[in-house]
């Protein structure tokens, strides 16, 4: 097979590197803003994965409309008109190049999450975004103008190969050793560097003395204009790529953590097949390829009903094969029916505008239509499909004379039922929960179970337990699962009480306001929760908050946001208590964060932080707190279940006076802080250095 990126010839080497560092560096900055950008904004908006959602949709829509611009720009200007055109664009941008948010646009918490960080990234990278995703196809429709007789296919490539070092540099390298806005200023720095040589190749366009009809010498390339159904299999491809891409980063990062790695490794998937499909044809065959990718699916559809217990890199190796399975076939497929040069761009267009349309439809469509995150196993239906019509295509088995082998029909036949199967059980699932509610922040679902013989109703987004109520006459103020009396915070509850004095209770984090139920006649106990449908299933599913004999108060927003603009709380004990699962609200854990809460607490308050996860150790974070503020600290590890609500849990106690944690019921606490120290601020934190 031959290859798709034949080497340039000598004589124009210095054009020819010129336009392949400006290729290059284009697509590094494209893709490198990416995870920065919304690792900056994470926090504000409850560290939700639906923020890279969000994100990825602004991006792969000016995406679409960079390919739009490169388009229209080449076939209806002048191609020195085109680089002059380019040239205003980039001072513009230059001008403005600011990349990093001000403060002013942190949500005030009654806004719309979708569009308030649309509007924020638009004001922010919009122009700069915009201009390097013309960069790819523009230089290449230009490289094609100097040198016809080349295929200008292979800056394709080149181009995917620096959007992938610029995805697998950022958590590994630039993330652990920059700060934000250091990372910020670099940035910047790249794009003045993008911009020179950006002008220097527009320079090159003297040399375009007429109109170029553009002959290639590709083999498989298409001569004629492409088809209405041409243009209809682009964009479906494109689109099913995208929606699989977006779909598997919701499922596994509302299980995991919303972390940048998570971000990148999928989306890295995702350009790796760019690569390998349009570098050479070698590395894409169909009779491998398909079937890799219906079997893979299979194993997700497993993962999903039977192996949510199994070993997490497992789950992750298998939900993440079967993404790239399902690129390399439909960017095989691209790679297969590309034009010639002359339809480059509109080529281009198509292919964005189906990533678009992924990204509308996981991002937009999905949250409006499907009241669970049911557009997952659509698109594992439509990589089924897909990889059976691929396979069957490559041994000419699709047409009106043509049948394939029984055994490969009952083959397909069956994989569709495993996927259908799945996704009935979901409906099935769906269908028996007490409540549903679907937003920005995820879906949170209210069931009846049976646990220890005991029924309690439960409250869950996805996998992650939110909290637990018994439902038995005299246990429903029992506080459970993190929060039971032999936890850290019951501890700390319990302590404070016996003061004897009216105590007022702060929580970040609602759930389903099980702390409330500490509360006593005259103590307030106020809550903070971001997820105005969480306050929704707590005062209508759940009775910790109306059968409390406390004062209760909910602050709806993100917590740090609200206690930055009310005067300071006087709370006794503070449980900070937000994260979800494993996914962890970094922002709350830094030292202008513990700054903001300590201004809120009495001299003899206690915060109580809860650390329980199974993938990342906050303990360092924590101790590295208490140093730096000079906090009283002990551990409490509770293994105990007295009741079939109780989970095991730890908890880091912090007081400004250390006699306050010397009490008889802490006797059993672990005093002794870790050794390690891990400082996060708001300019800088890294997940990697606590992870397990």
């Amino acid at each position: 097979m031959s290859s798709l990126s034949p080497a340039p010839a000598p004589a124009s080497a210095r054009a020819t590197w010129l336009f392949c560092a400006a290729v290059f560096v284009s697509a590094f900055l494209l893709f490198q803003v990416q995870p920065l950008i919304s690792k900056a904004i994470l926090p504000w908006f409850g560290g939700t994965p639906s923020v890279w959602t969000t994100c990825m949709l602004f991006f792969q829509v000016v995406l679409f409309g960079g390919y739009a611009y490169a388009h229209l720009v080449s076939a209806r200007l002048p191609v020195r008109v085109q680089g002059g055109l380019h040239v205003i664009l980039l001072a513009l941008a230059l001008a403005t190049l600011g990349i990093l948010p001000m403060s002013h646009w942190k949500p005030s918490g009654d806004e719309s999450p979708v569009l308030r960080i649309v509007q924020l990234l638009g004001v922010t990278v919009g122009l700069p975004y915009f201009i390097l995703s013309t960069t790819g196809p523009l230089l290449q429709r230009w490289y094609s103008l100097l040198y016809p007789e080349r295929s200008p296919y292979w800056l394709y490539s080149l181009s995917n190969a620096g959007s992938l070092l610029a995805l697998l540099s950022y958590p590994f390298v630039f993330e652990p050793l920059a700060r934000m806005s250091e990372q910020g200023w670099m940035w910047q720095l790249g794009f003045w560097v993008f911009a020179g040589l950006c002008v220097t190749c527009v320079l090159h366009l003297r040399k375009v003395r007429a109109p170029v009809s553009n002959p290639t010498t590709e083999s498989l390339a298409v001569s004629q204009p492409p088809t209405i159904g041409q243009y209809a299999l682009w964009f479906i491809l494109a689109m099913s790529a995208s929606a699989m891409l977006l779909a598997t980063t919701n499922q596994v990062c509302q299980d995991v953590a919303v972390v940048p790695f998570l971000w990148v490794a999928p989306l890295s998937l995702y350009l790796l097949s760019f690569i390998l499909c349009f570098d050479s044809d070698r590395w894409y065959r169909r009779d491998l390829w398909a079937p890799a990718c219906t079997l893979l699916i299979v194993g997700v559809c497993w993962v999903q009903v039977y192996g949510q217990r199994a070993f997490l890199p497992l789950q992750v190796s298998v939900y993440f094969g079967a993404l790239f399975a399902m690129c390399m076939v439909c960017h095989g497929e691209l790679a297969r029916m590309r034009p010639s040069a002359q339809h480059l761009t509109a080529f281009y267009l198509t292919m964005s505008a189906g990533g678009a349309g992924g990204g509308l439809f996981v991002a937009l469509l999905a949250p409006l239509v499907f009241p669970d995150y049911w557009e997952f196993h659509v698109c594992l239906a439509a990589g089924t499909i897909i990889g059976i019509v691929t396979f069957y295509h490559g041994f000419g088995w699709i047409g009106p004379d043509v049948r394939p082998p029984v055994a490969f029909t009952l083959l397909a036949a069956l994989l569709l039922a495993v996927v259908g199967v799945v996704f009935a059980d979901r409906l099935n699932e769906h269908s028996a929960s007490l409540a549903v509610v679907r937003n920005f922040y995820g879906v949170l679902k209210a069931d009846l179970e049976v646990r220890g013989g005991e029924e309690v109703k439960s409250l869950r987004n996805g996998r992650i337990l939110h909290g637990l109520q018994y439902t038995q006459a005299g246990w429903e103020s029992i506080p459970t699962t993190y929060y039971a009396e032999t936890s850290g915070a019951g501890l700390a509850a319990r302590l404070l009480q016996e003061r004897g004095r009216p105590m007022k209770l702060g929580c970040v984090g609602l759930g389903v306001g099980t702390m409330a139920a500490y509360g006593r006649e005259g103590d307030i106990v106020r809550f903070y929760e971001i997820n105005a449908a969480d306050v929704q299933m707590a005062q209508e599913q759940f009775t910790y908050l109306e059968r409390s004999p406390a004062e209760v108060e909910i602050a709806l927003g993100d917590a740090r946001l609200s206690m930055e603009s009310e005067p300071p709380q006087q709370f006794d004990l503070l449980v900070l208590d937000a994260f979800s699962g494993d996914a962890i609200p970094t922002h709350l854990l830094t030292r202008e964060a513990m700054e903001h809460m300590l201004g809120h607490m009495r001299p003899d308050g206690i915060i109580a932080v809860h650390i329980s996860n199974l993938h990342f150790d906050l303990r360092p974070v924590v101790a590295a707190l208490a140093d730096e503020f000079q906090l009283a600290s002990v551990l409490i590890d509770d293994r105990g279940k007295a009741k079939p609500g109780d989970l095991s849990s730890r908890w880091v106690l912090l007081a400004t006076d250390p006699d306050v944690l010397q009490h008889a019921s802490l006797a059993n606490a672990v005093t002794d802080a870790p050794a390690r120290r891990v400082l996060w601020t708001d300019d800088f934190s890294n997940l990697f250095n606590v992870l397990r």
